[in-house]
């Protein structure tokens, strides 16, 4: 317990000490209050409360998505038919 208070007050002290270093820390608590708190309100929705209306239709939609069959075939696998943009 005592080696944890230690470490806690040397960091305590370098944050004290630090000029340039503070006007860093809120600029990055600034910039993750626009990201987490603004852009989230904005930009996305919470499309499971807007488009259910109980939580066993969002969980079987969830469900549904997760373990529904892929429709397209892998991109990354070459067809037979395909000669990669060679001719011979």
């Amino acid at each position: 317990m005592k080696t944890i208070h230690a470490i806690f007050l040397f960091y305590i002290e370098g944050f004290r000490s630090m000029t340039t270093g503070k006007k860093l820390w809120l600029i990055i608590g600034i910039k993750l209050f626009v990201m987490f708190a603004i852009l989230k309100v904005f930009f996305f929705p919470n499309f499971l409360k807007t488009n259910f209306n109980t939580d066993k239709e969002r969980g079987d939609y969830v469900l549904e998505q997760l373990t529904a069959p892929t429709t397209q075939p892998s991109s990354h696998q070459p067809t037979s038919q395909s000669n990669n943009g060679l001719t011979k």
